[in-house]
């Protein structure tokens, strides 16, 4: 039985009043320690600096206004010395599309060539393709009504709320999955709507989440609310009666208990999501436990006591509004349809109540960019057709032939090289059309600011560098919602957390390869966990301060590991 829960059955919170030499003024002491802790700190409060900063759980990320690195309205970018390797790339993918072109019209009298490609994204069910991901991304709506019921406080966020998105999330991943095996559609539907569920999947995690948590919040803010208006109805006693002045031989005094090191102390007082003061161990507990037992306090106490709450309650405020600079984006403000939508539109995966924003829309870099798009789809294609399709095809046929899987592993090493060069090029262009064109389009047209979806991954001298530079919104979500959750939640390690985080990323790249290939084999979920003894190898005494070195091991695996790694999925 804790101090806490015996402070709720006191009748009485026993104090000496010692007179001073000033008319009508006491020095408050007390032997009870929960009693000698709250005057102590409402005094240090008094004392603490009031523009000092908290640390708070949702807001560990900042988004400023910021532009993508091969952006042309980046000011570094036109005056960075590496500007001709970048306009080097792009003549060089020209002059291959020609070579290719060419090469089409001298063997099928066609510059498209066979052109299998193409008419397999385009067979069957494009109408239907859009139809789906228009209804996944109605559905994300589900949320927005969750926590509308939770503010209602028909359900509770830390007890169903969080089981009921958890379950809708896997409803909403296993119908999705199940409506791609339904059609039988072709991998280029599957994989485009699979990747898109993942990432409603994700926004929808963290729209819950946040809010859930700010629900917690403002349900906290309520209940001291409440006690405020209950010390703000207790008549203080007048005068210290003479048997409280026998209770102590030898008192001690909460002003002489004060902490030297104010400064650094904290000003919440409790955790900020904590709705049952009973079981919680703080200064908040132990005034509501006093309130709630109808122990005798005098005016110097309910002024004290009301202080601390107040400044609780600032403290629940500042959380509510979180980076909002204006009220009306504050929770449970924020919880509307426009909101929700706007969310969803908005290229980021970690949901804020609100966001740095551009002034106006610039027509002509949304013309550009979507130019861009379809530009680089277009090598994309054509590079998958004529340098990947033919050995993709080849594999298919061995296998149709019934060849032994022996005779097959002698053509690997031939596969493997025939890949190697257009899987590295179709991997620098899909990394370039997500990131720089596709997410520079969606936050052109909905104003967002902060642009920095990557880093300068090219440049990584270890593989956990590589995993936070070249995927930002991914890695901003892991970071918030799998590491420090999972830290926060189970008071796991770093180490096991970021192992965790490892491993939640490891599944997620083999559901793509499953959906690519029908199969499932582990090969990317094994090398997606050798990331980590591999960003262990890059700190010790081999590779550390070895950037040359560090950065050709990494180039080697980019390289090499796709074409290997694709090839085995195709030969076993």
């Amino acid at each position: 039985m804790t101090n806490f829960e015996t402070i709720g059955r006191r009748k009485s919170v026993q104090v000496i009043f010692e007179p001073t030499t000033k008319k009508d003024r006491y020095t408050i002491k007390a032997d009870d320690p929960e009693v000698r802790e709250i005057l102590r700190r409402g005094i240090e409060r008094e004392h603490t600096l009031e523009g000092k900063e908290r640390r708070t759980r949702f807001r560990d990320l900042v988004f400023t206004r910021q532009f993508t690195t091969f952006d042309r309205k980046n000011p570094s970018n036109a005056g960075s010395p590496f500007h001709g390797f970048f306009t080097l790339f792009w003549l060089a993918m020209g002059l291959l599309l020609l070579r290719v072109a060419a090469q089409n019209w001298r063997e099928h009298g066609s510059i498209l060539g066979s052109n299998e490609i193409m008419k397999m994204m385009f067979k069957r069910d494009v109408v239907v393709l859009g139809l789906t991901d228009g209804v996944m991304c109605a559905s994300t709506a589900f949320g927005l009504l969750l926590q509308k019921t939770i503010l209602k406080g028909y359900l509770k966020w830390e007890t169903s709320g969080w089981i009921i998105q958890n379950a809708w999330q896997t409803l909403y991943l296993g119908a999705v999955l199940g409506w791609t095996l339904y059609r039988n559609w072709p991998w280029t539907h599957t994989v485009f709507i699979v990747l898109h569920c993942l990432v409603f999947i994700m926004k929808q995690h963290s729209y819950a989440f946040y809010n859930g948590y700010l629900s917690q919040v403002y349900r906290r803010r309520s209940l001291l609310q409440g006690k405020l208006e209950q010390l703000n109805i207790i008549t203080p006693i007048t005068s210290p009666t003479s048997s409280e002045r026998r209770k102590l031989s030898s008192p001690t005094s909460a002003l002489d208990q004060l902490d030297q090191n104010t400064a650094h102390r904290r000003q919440s007082t409790g955790p900020k999501s904590s709705t049952n003061l009973k079981n919680e161990r703080s200064e908040i507990s132990t005034i509501a436990a006093s309130i709630e037992s109808g122990s005798s306090l005098d005016a110097d106490q309910l002024s004290t006591f009301s202080s601390i709450i107040r400044q609780e309650i600032s403290a629940l405020d500042a959380e509510l509004m979180g980076k909002c600079t204006n009220k009306p984006s504050a929770y449970p403000a924020n919880l509307t349809l426009a909101n929700s939508a706007d969310y969803i539109c908005l290229p980021t995966l970690v949901y804020e109540l609100e966001y740095p924003r551009q002034e106006h829309i610039n027509w002509w870099y949304v013309a550009e960019k979507s130019a861009a798009t379809f530009g680089v789809l277009w090598v994309m294609m054509i590079v998958s057709q004529a340098y990947i399709y033919p050995p993709v095809a080849e594999t298919v046929r061995m296998k149709e032939a019934g060849m032994p899987l022996a005779q097959r592993w002698r053509e690997f090493p031939w596969i493997v090289s025939d890949m190697l060069f257009p899987l590295l090029i179709e991997q620098l262009l899909s990394w370039y059309v997500i990131w720089e064109c596709i997410l520079n389009v969606l936050a052109e047209l909905t104003k967002f600011a902060d642009r920095g979806f990557y880093g300068d991954w090219w440049n990584s001298v270890s593989w956990d560098q590589y995993a936070r530079d070249w995927n930002r919104p991914v890695h901003a979500f892991l970071l918030r919602h799998v590491y420090h959750s999972s830290i926060s939640a189970f008071h796991i390690s770093k180490r096991t957390a970021t192992f965790a985080t490892f491993l939640l990323s490891a599944c997620v790249h083999e559901l793509v390869m499953w959906c690519l290939f029908r199969k499932v084999r582990g090969y990317l979920f094994l090398s997606q966990l050798s990331q980590l003894p591999l960003a262990m190898l890059s700190r010790t005494k081999l590779l550390k301060g070895r950037d040359v070195l560090g950065n050709v091991v990494f180039w080697l695996g980019l390289f090499v590991g796709p074409s290997i790694i694709t090839s085995l999925y195709l030969i076993m």
